[in-house]
């Protein structure tokens, strides 16, 4: 068949004057060489009948992407949150330990079994009040992740025609950035929100008005290493303790989008995995993974209580009034 093909082409290419004669019949003759493709002749309505095919085949095959075809990039987590025993069994086993724990004696239980300085969150992350009188400021819980990042978007002066038209800009932007996608998490009353916003520039989104939301919802403490606004209120009102690095802000539309929840974060320079034990005190802030709470929080145990002996003695000695900081667990002070 391939030699009648041959013999074809060469009649064709003769007829036309494009092949001088002598070489017809060595055309003819020729042997086709591998794959190489055999000439057809076919008219010009054949080659249109074929497009369409053509350009299936191409819009099919892997890869191929047409000029104008718009795609989402999917995302691949790498960093997996892990697993544990999450009952209320198990929570209450962990918080019973952590009670009343420091978060030195915390470090100090983390530097025992070989974690020195995991978890210590920036230390310019500190309370936005310390009461020395009932600790109020302090907390314990399982941590609840957030991320916001920088928004791609900016409104210019003039943008809007009115003050509804920018209420109604605003509301939209509070629904992707608020707190309707994790604020259930906190039904447990023992869980600490962590947000992760260190760069996301001059926006306080821990407010006097959501913090009191969130309190309402269950959460025992909020820790960020970005900014709080409304402190005075927040100070005064003292619902729940908040941790922040930064003081003031301006409100979220328009500077920071919702990215993500309960997924791993960092903040403060700490890794924070959801559900792992956050303590705070007036030292800051520091986070126990929990598959090691348990044994932290046994070894921070036995180093709070052997403190407290030691200065039992020294207000004794000294005449200070026993404290709750001394008292021992059984409540005994002698």
């Amino acid at each position: 068949m391939r030699r009648i093909a041959n013999c074809v082409v060469a009649l064709l290419l003769a007829s036309a004057g494009c092949v001088p004669a002598p070489q017809v019949e060595s055309l003819a003759r020729a042997k086709p060489r591998g794959n190489m493709p055999v000439a057809r002749k076919t008219s010009a309505a054949g080659e249109r009948s074929r497009e369409p095919a053509m350009m299936k085949q191409e819009g099919t095959a892997p890869g191929y992407q047409a000029p104008n075809e718009t795609i989402t990039p999917q995302p691949k987590r790498i960093l997996q949150n892990k697993s544990f025993v999450d009952s209320d069994e198990a929570r209450q086993e962990i918080l019973k330990l952590f009670k009343n724990l420091r978060v030195p004696d915390v470090s100090d239980g983390m530097d025992a079994i070989g974690l020195q300085d995991i978890g210590a969150m920036d230390r310019r992350i500190r309370p936005l009040w310390r009461d020395i009188e009932h600790f109020s400021h302090r907390f314990v819980g399982f941590a609840v992740t957030v991320r916001y990042l920088p928004a791609q978007l900016r409104v210019g002066q003039n943008s809007f025609t009115n003050y509804a038209e920018y209420n109604k800009f605003k509301k939209a932007q509070y629904q992707q950035s608020g707190e309707k996608n994790w604020i259930s998490l906190g039904r447990r009353g023992d869980s600490v929100v962590v947000f992760d916003a260190e760069d996301v520039g001059y926006v306080g989104f821990i407010g006097s008005n959501n913090s009191l939301k969130w309190a309402k919802a269950g959460f025992v403490g909020i820790v960020t290493d970005g900014n709080s606004r409304d402190t005075d209120e927040i100070i005064k009102q003292a619902a729940i303790p908040v941790y922040s690095r930064k003081i003031g802000g301006g409100v979220r539309p328009g500077r920071i989008w919702l990215d993500s929840v309960n997924v791993p974060i960092n903040c403060g320079g700490a890794l924070v995995f959801p559900g792992d034990v956050i303590v705070g005190d007036g030292d800051g802030v520091i986070v126990v993974p929990r598959q090691h709470a348990l044994r932290v929080g046994r070894i921070a145990r036995g180093i709070s209580d052997g403190d407290k002996k030691g200065r039992l003695r020294h207000y004794k000695d000294l005449g200070i009034p026993i404290d709750e900081t001394v008292r021992p667990r059984d409540g005994k002070s002698k």
